[in-house]
């Protein structure tokens, strides 16, 4: 085949129209990203090709599949009041020791998150569900969403379900297998400092008497707290679980019927909910994600089909070892500004590539969690826009501001577990 531009211009062209459409003309970053992938193949002079457009599109299906079943299981646990409940029992059992309960509710933000693998899901559901409690107990406006944003975020890249991590794996051809101790080490220290900087110094000035506090507190228990409600979490566990602990007689049944069947014991909880409502409103919140997932396995399709992903990644093997870890620190977040996803894809996989001889999980690990800081970046930052909305503050860039000391402090970390990759895969393996 004979290409019309050189791979160089041809990495310029489908990166600068993606940004275009998704800026410019305000596309979905789904659609953006398909118009990229099509403008690259053209000018490569590959035409239209279908084949590769459609073949790009399920690249990604069993991770889009984990994400629909997730996010069908997260709404069958919303459904029945157990993020409500806990939450509640939380508040009023750690009232009086602030860190305890300021470490619990960043917990409770990431939850959703480390489920689904998608931040704006752990902000619209528990930091949506937190943010009026917590204004109560005193934490200020701006450092409710700040907390909200980075929680969602750490969720988003903490274990089981982490889909950055998952693409760049994907880019090598590296089962999504052994990330879970890496990715607590890249996400635990990080919540802990983000609660002790955003919510424990408030906490601990919280009145001690609110009646709209106890008000709020008992509308979120309308449901008493039973192990019933615990049922779908425990079956997810022992399901998960037994897969991982007993390889050789558990019946491996994948995540997505793992996720479908613990959603499925929500029935035996003994509250009254909807199960073809709820999916149908689980799936239909999860299409912008799996629609963005579509894009980039036709986007990196087209990257392989027309040469630039190899010029890309000869270029991130070229850059001196100096220059890599800051090109890491800043362009992975700042390519994440149109899609986590997207970075993770385009520019993870190569400086994965480039920093080969170093304990490859451990490394994917940090690179996912860098390019977690997209969701942060304007002009899309979905994190922090979302949560500056449960909060009702109309400028999240003053909701970014208070994300600016945790999220430098989360690329420095990225690049230090970068660093010491040996080191750190030489205690847990």
């Amino acid at each position: 085949m004979d290409w019309f531009w050189p791979e160089g211009f041809l990495t310029l062209l489908m990166v600068g129209g993606f940004a275009f459409g998704a800026f410019a003309l305000k596309l979905p970053i789904a659609v953006a990203m398909s118009a990229a992938a099509v403008l690259g193949a053209a000018a490569g002079g590959a035409g239209l090709p279908v084949r590769h457009l459609v073949e790009g599109m399920f690249g990604y299906l069993d991770t889009i599949l984990i994400i629909a079943s997730a996010m069908i299981f997260m709404k069958s646990v919303e459904k029945i009041g157990l993020l409500e409940g806990l939450a509640a029992w939380m508040i009023r059992k750690f009232r009086e020791a602030p860190t305890a309960l300021g470490l619990g509710i960043m917990l409770l933000i990431m939850f959703p998150g480390m489920i689904t693998g998608s931040s704006t899901a752990a902000v619209l559901t528990s930091g949506a569900l937190v943010a009026p409690v917590l204004i109560r107990l005193g934490v200020p406006v701006l450092q409710t969403a700040a907390a909200i944003a980075m929680g969602a975020i750490y969720g988003m890249i903490a274990p089981p379900i982490n889909l950055p991590a998952m693409i760049i794996g994907g880019g090598i051809d590296m089962p999504y297998v052994g990330f879970g101790l890496p990715l607590l080490i890249c996400t635990v220290p990080l919540a802990v400092v983000t609660a002790f900087i955003l919510l424990v110094p408030f906490l601990r000035k919280a009145a001690r008497d609110d009646e709209a506090l106890e008000a709020e507190l008992a509308r979120m228990e309308r449901n008493p707290m039973s192990l019933r409600l615990f049922l779908p979490i425990l079956v997810l566990v022992v399901l998960m679980g037994g897969e991982r602990l007993f390889p050789t007689f558990w019946p491996g049944l994948g995540m997505p019927l793992d996720f479908l069947l613990a959603a499925a014991s929500a029935l035996l909880s003994g509250v009254k909910w909807n199960p073809l409502e709820t999916a149908t409103e689980a799936v239909r919140d999860a299409l912008p994600v799996m629609g963005i997932l579509m894009g980039v396995g036709m986007f990196i399709q087209v990257m392989t089909l027309t040469g630039v992903r190899g010029f890309v990644v000869v270029s991130a093997l070229a850059i001196p070892a100096w220059l890599l870890y800051i090109s890491i620190a800043t362009s992975l977040p700042l390519f994440g500004a149109v899609s986590a996803f997207g970075a993770a894809s385009v520019l993870g996989v190569p400086f994965l590539l480039a920093l080969l001889g170093r304990n490859e999980i451990v490394v994917a690990s940090a690179l996912s969690l860098i390019s977690g800081l997209g969701d942060l970046m304007p002009p899309t930052a979905l994190a922090g826009i979302f949560a500056a909305q449960v909060v009702g503050e109309t400028n999240y860039f003053k909701v970014l501001k208070h994300c600016l000391i945790p999220g430098l402090l989360t690329a420095g970390w990225g690049i230090a577990v970068i660093y010491g990759a040996k080191a750190i895969a030489g205690i847990l393996y």
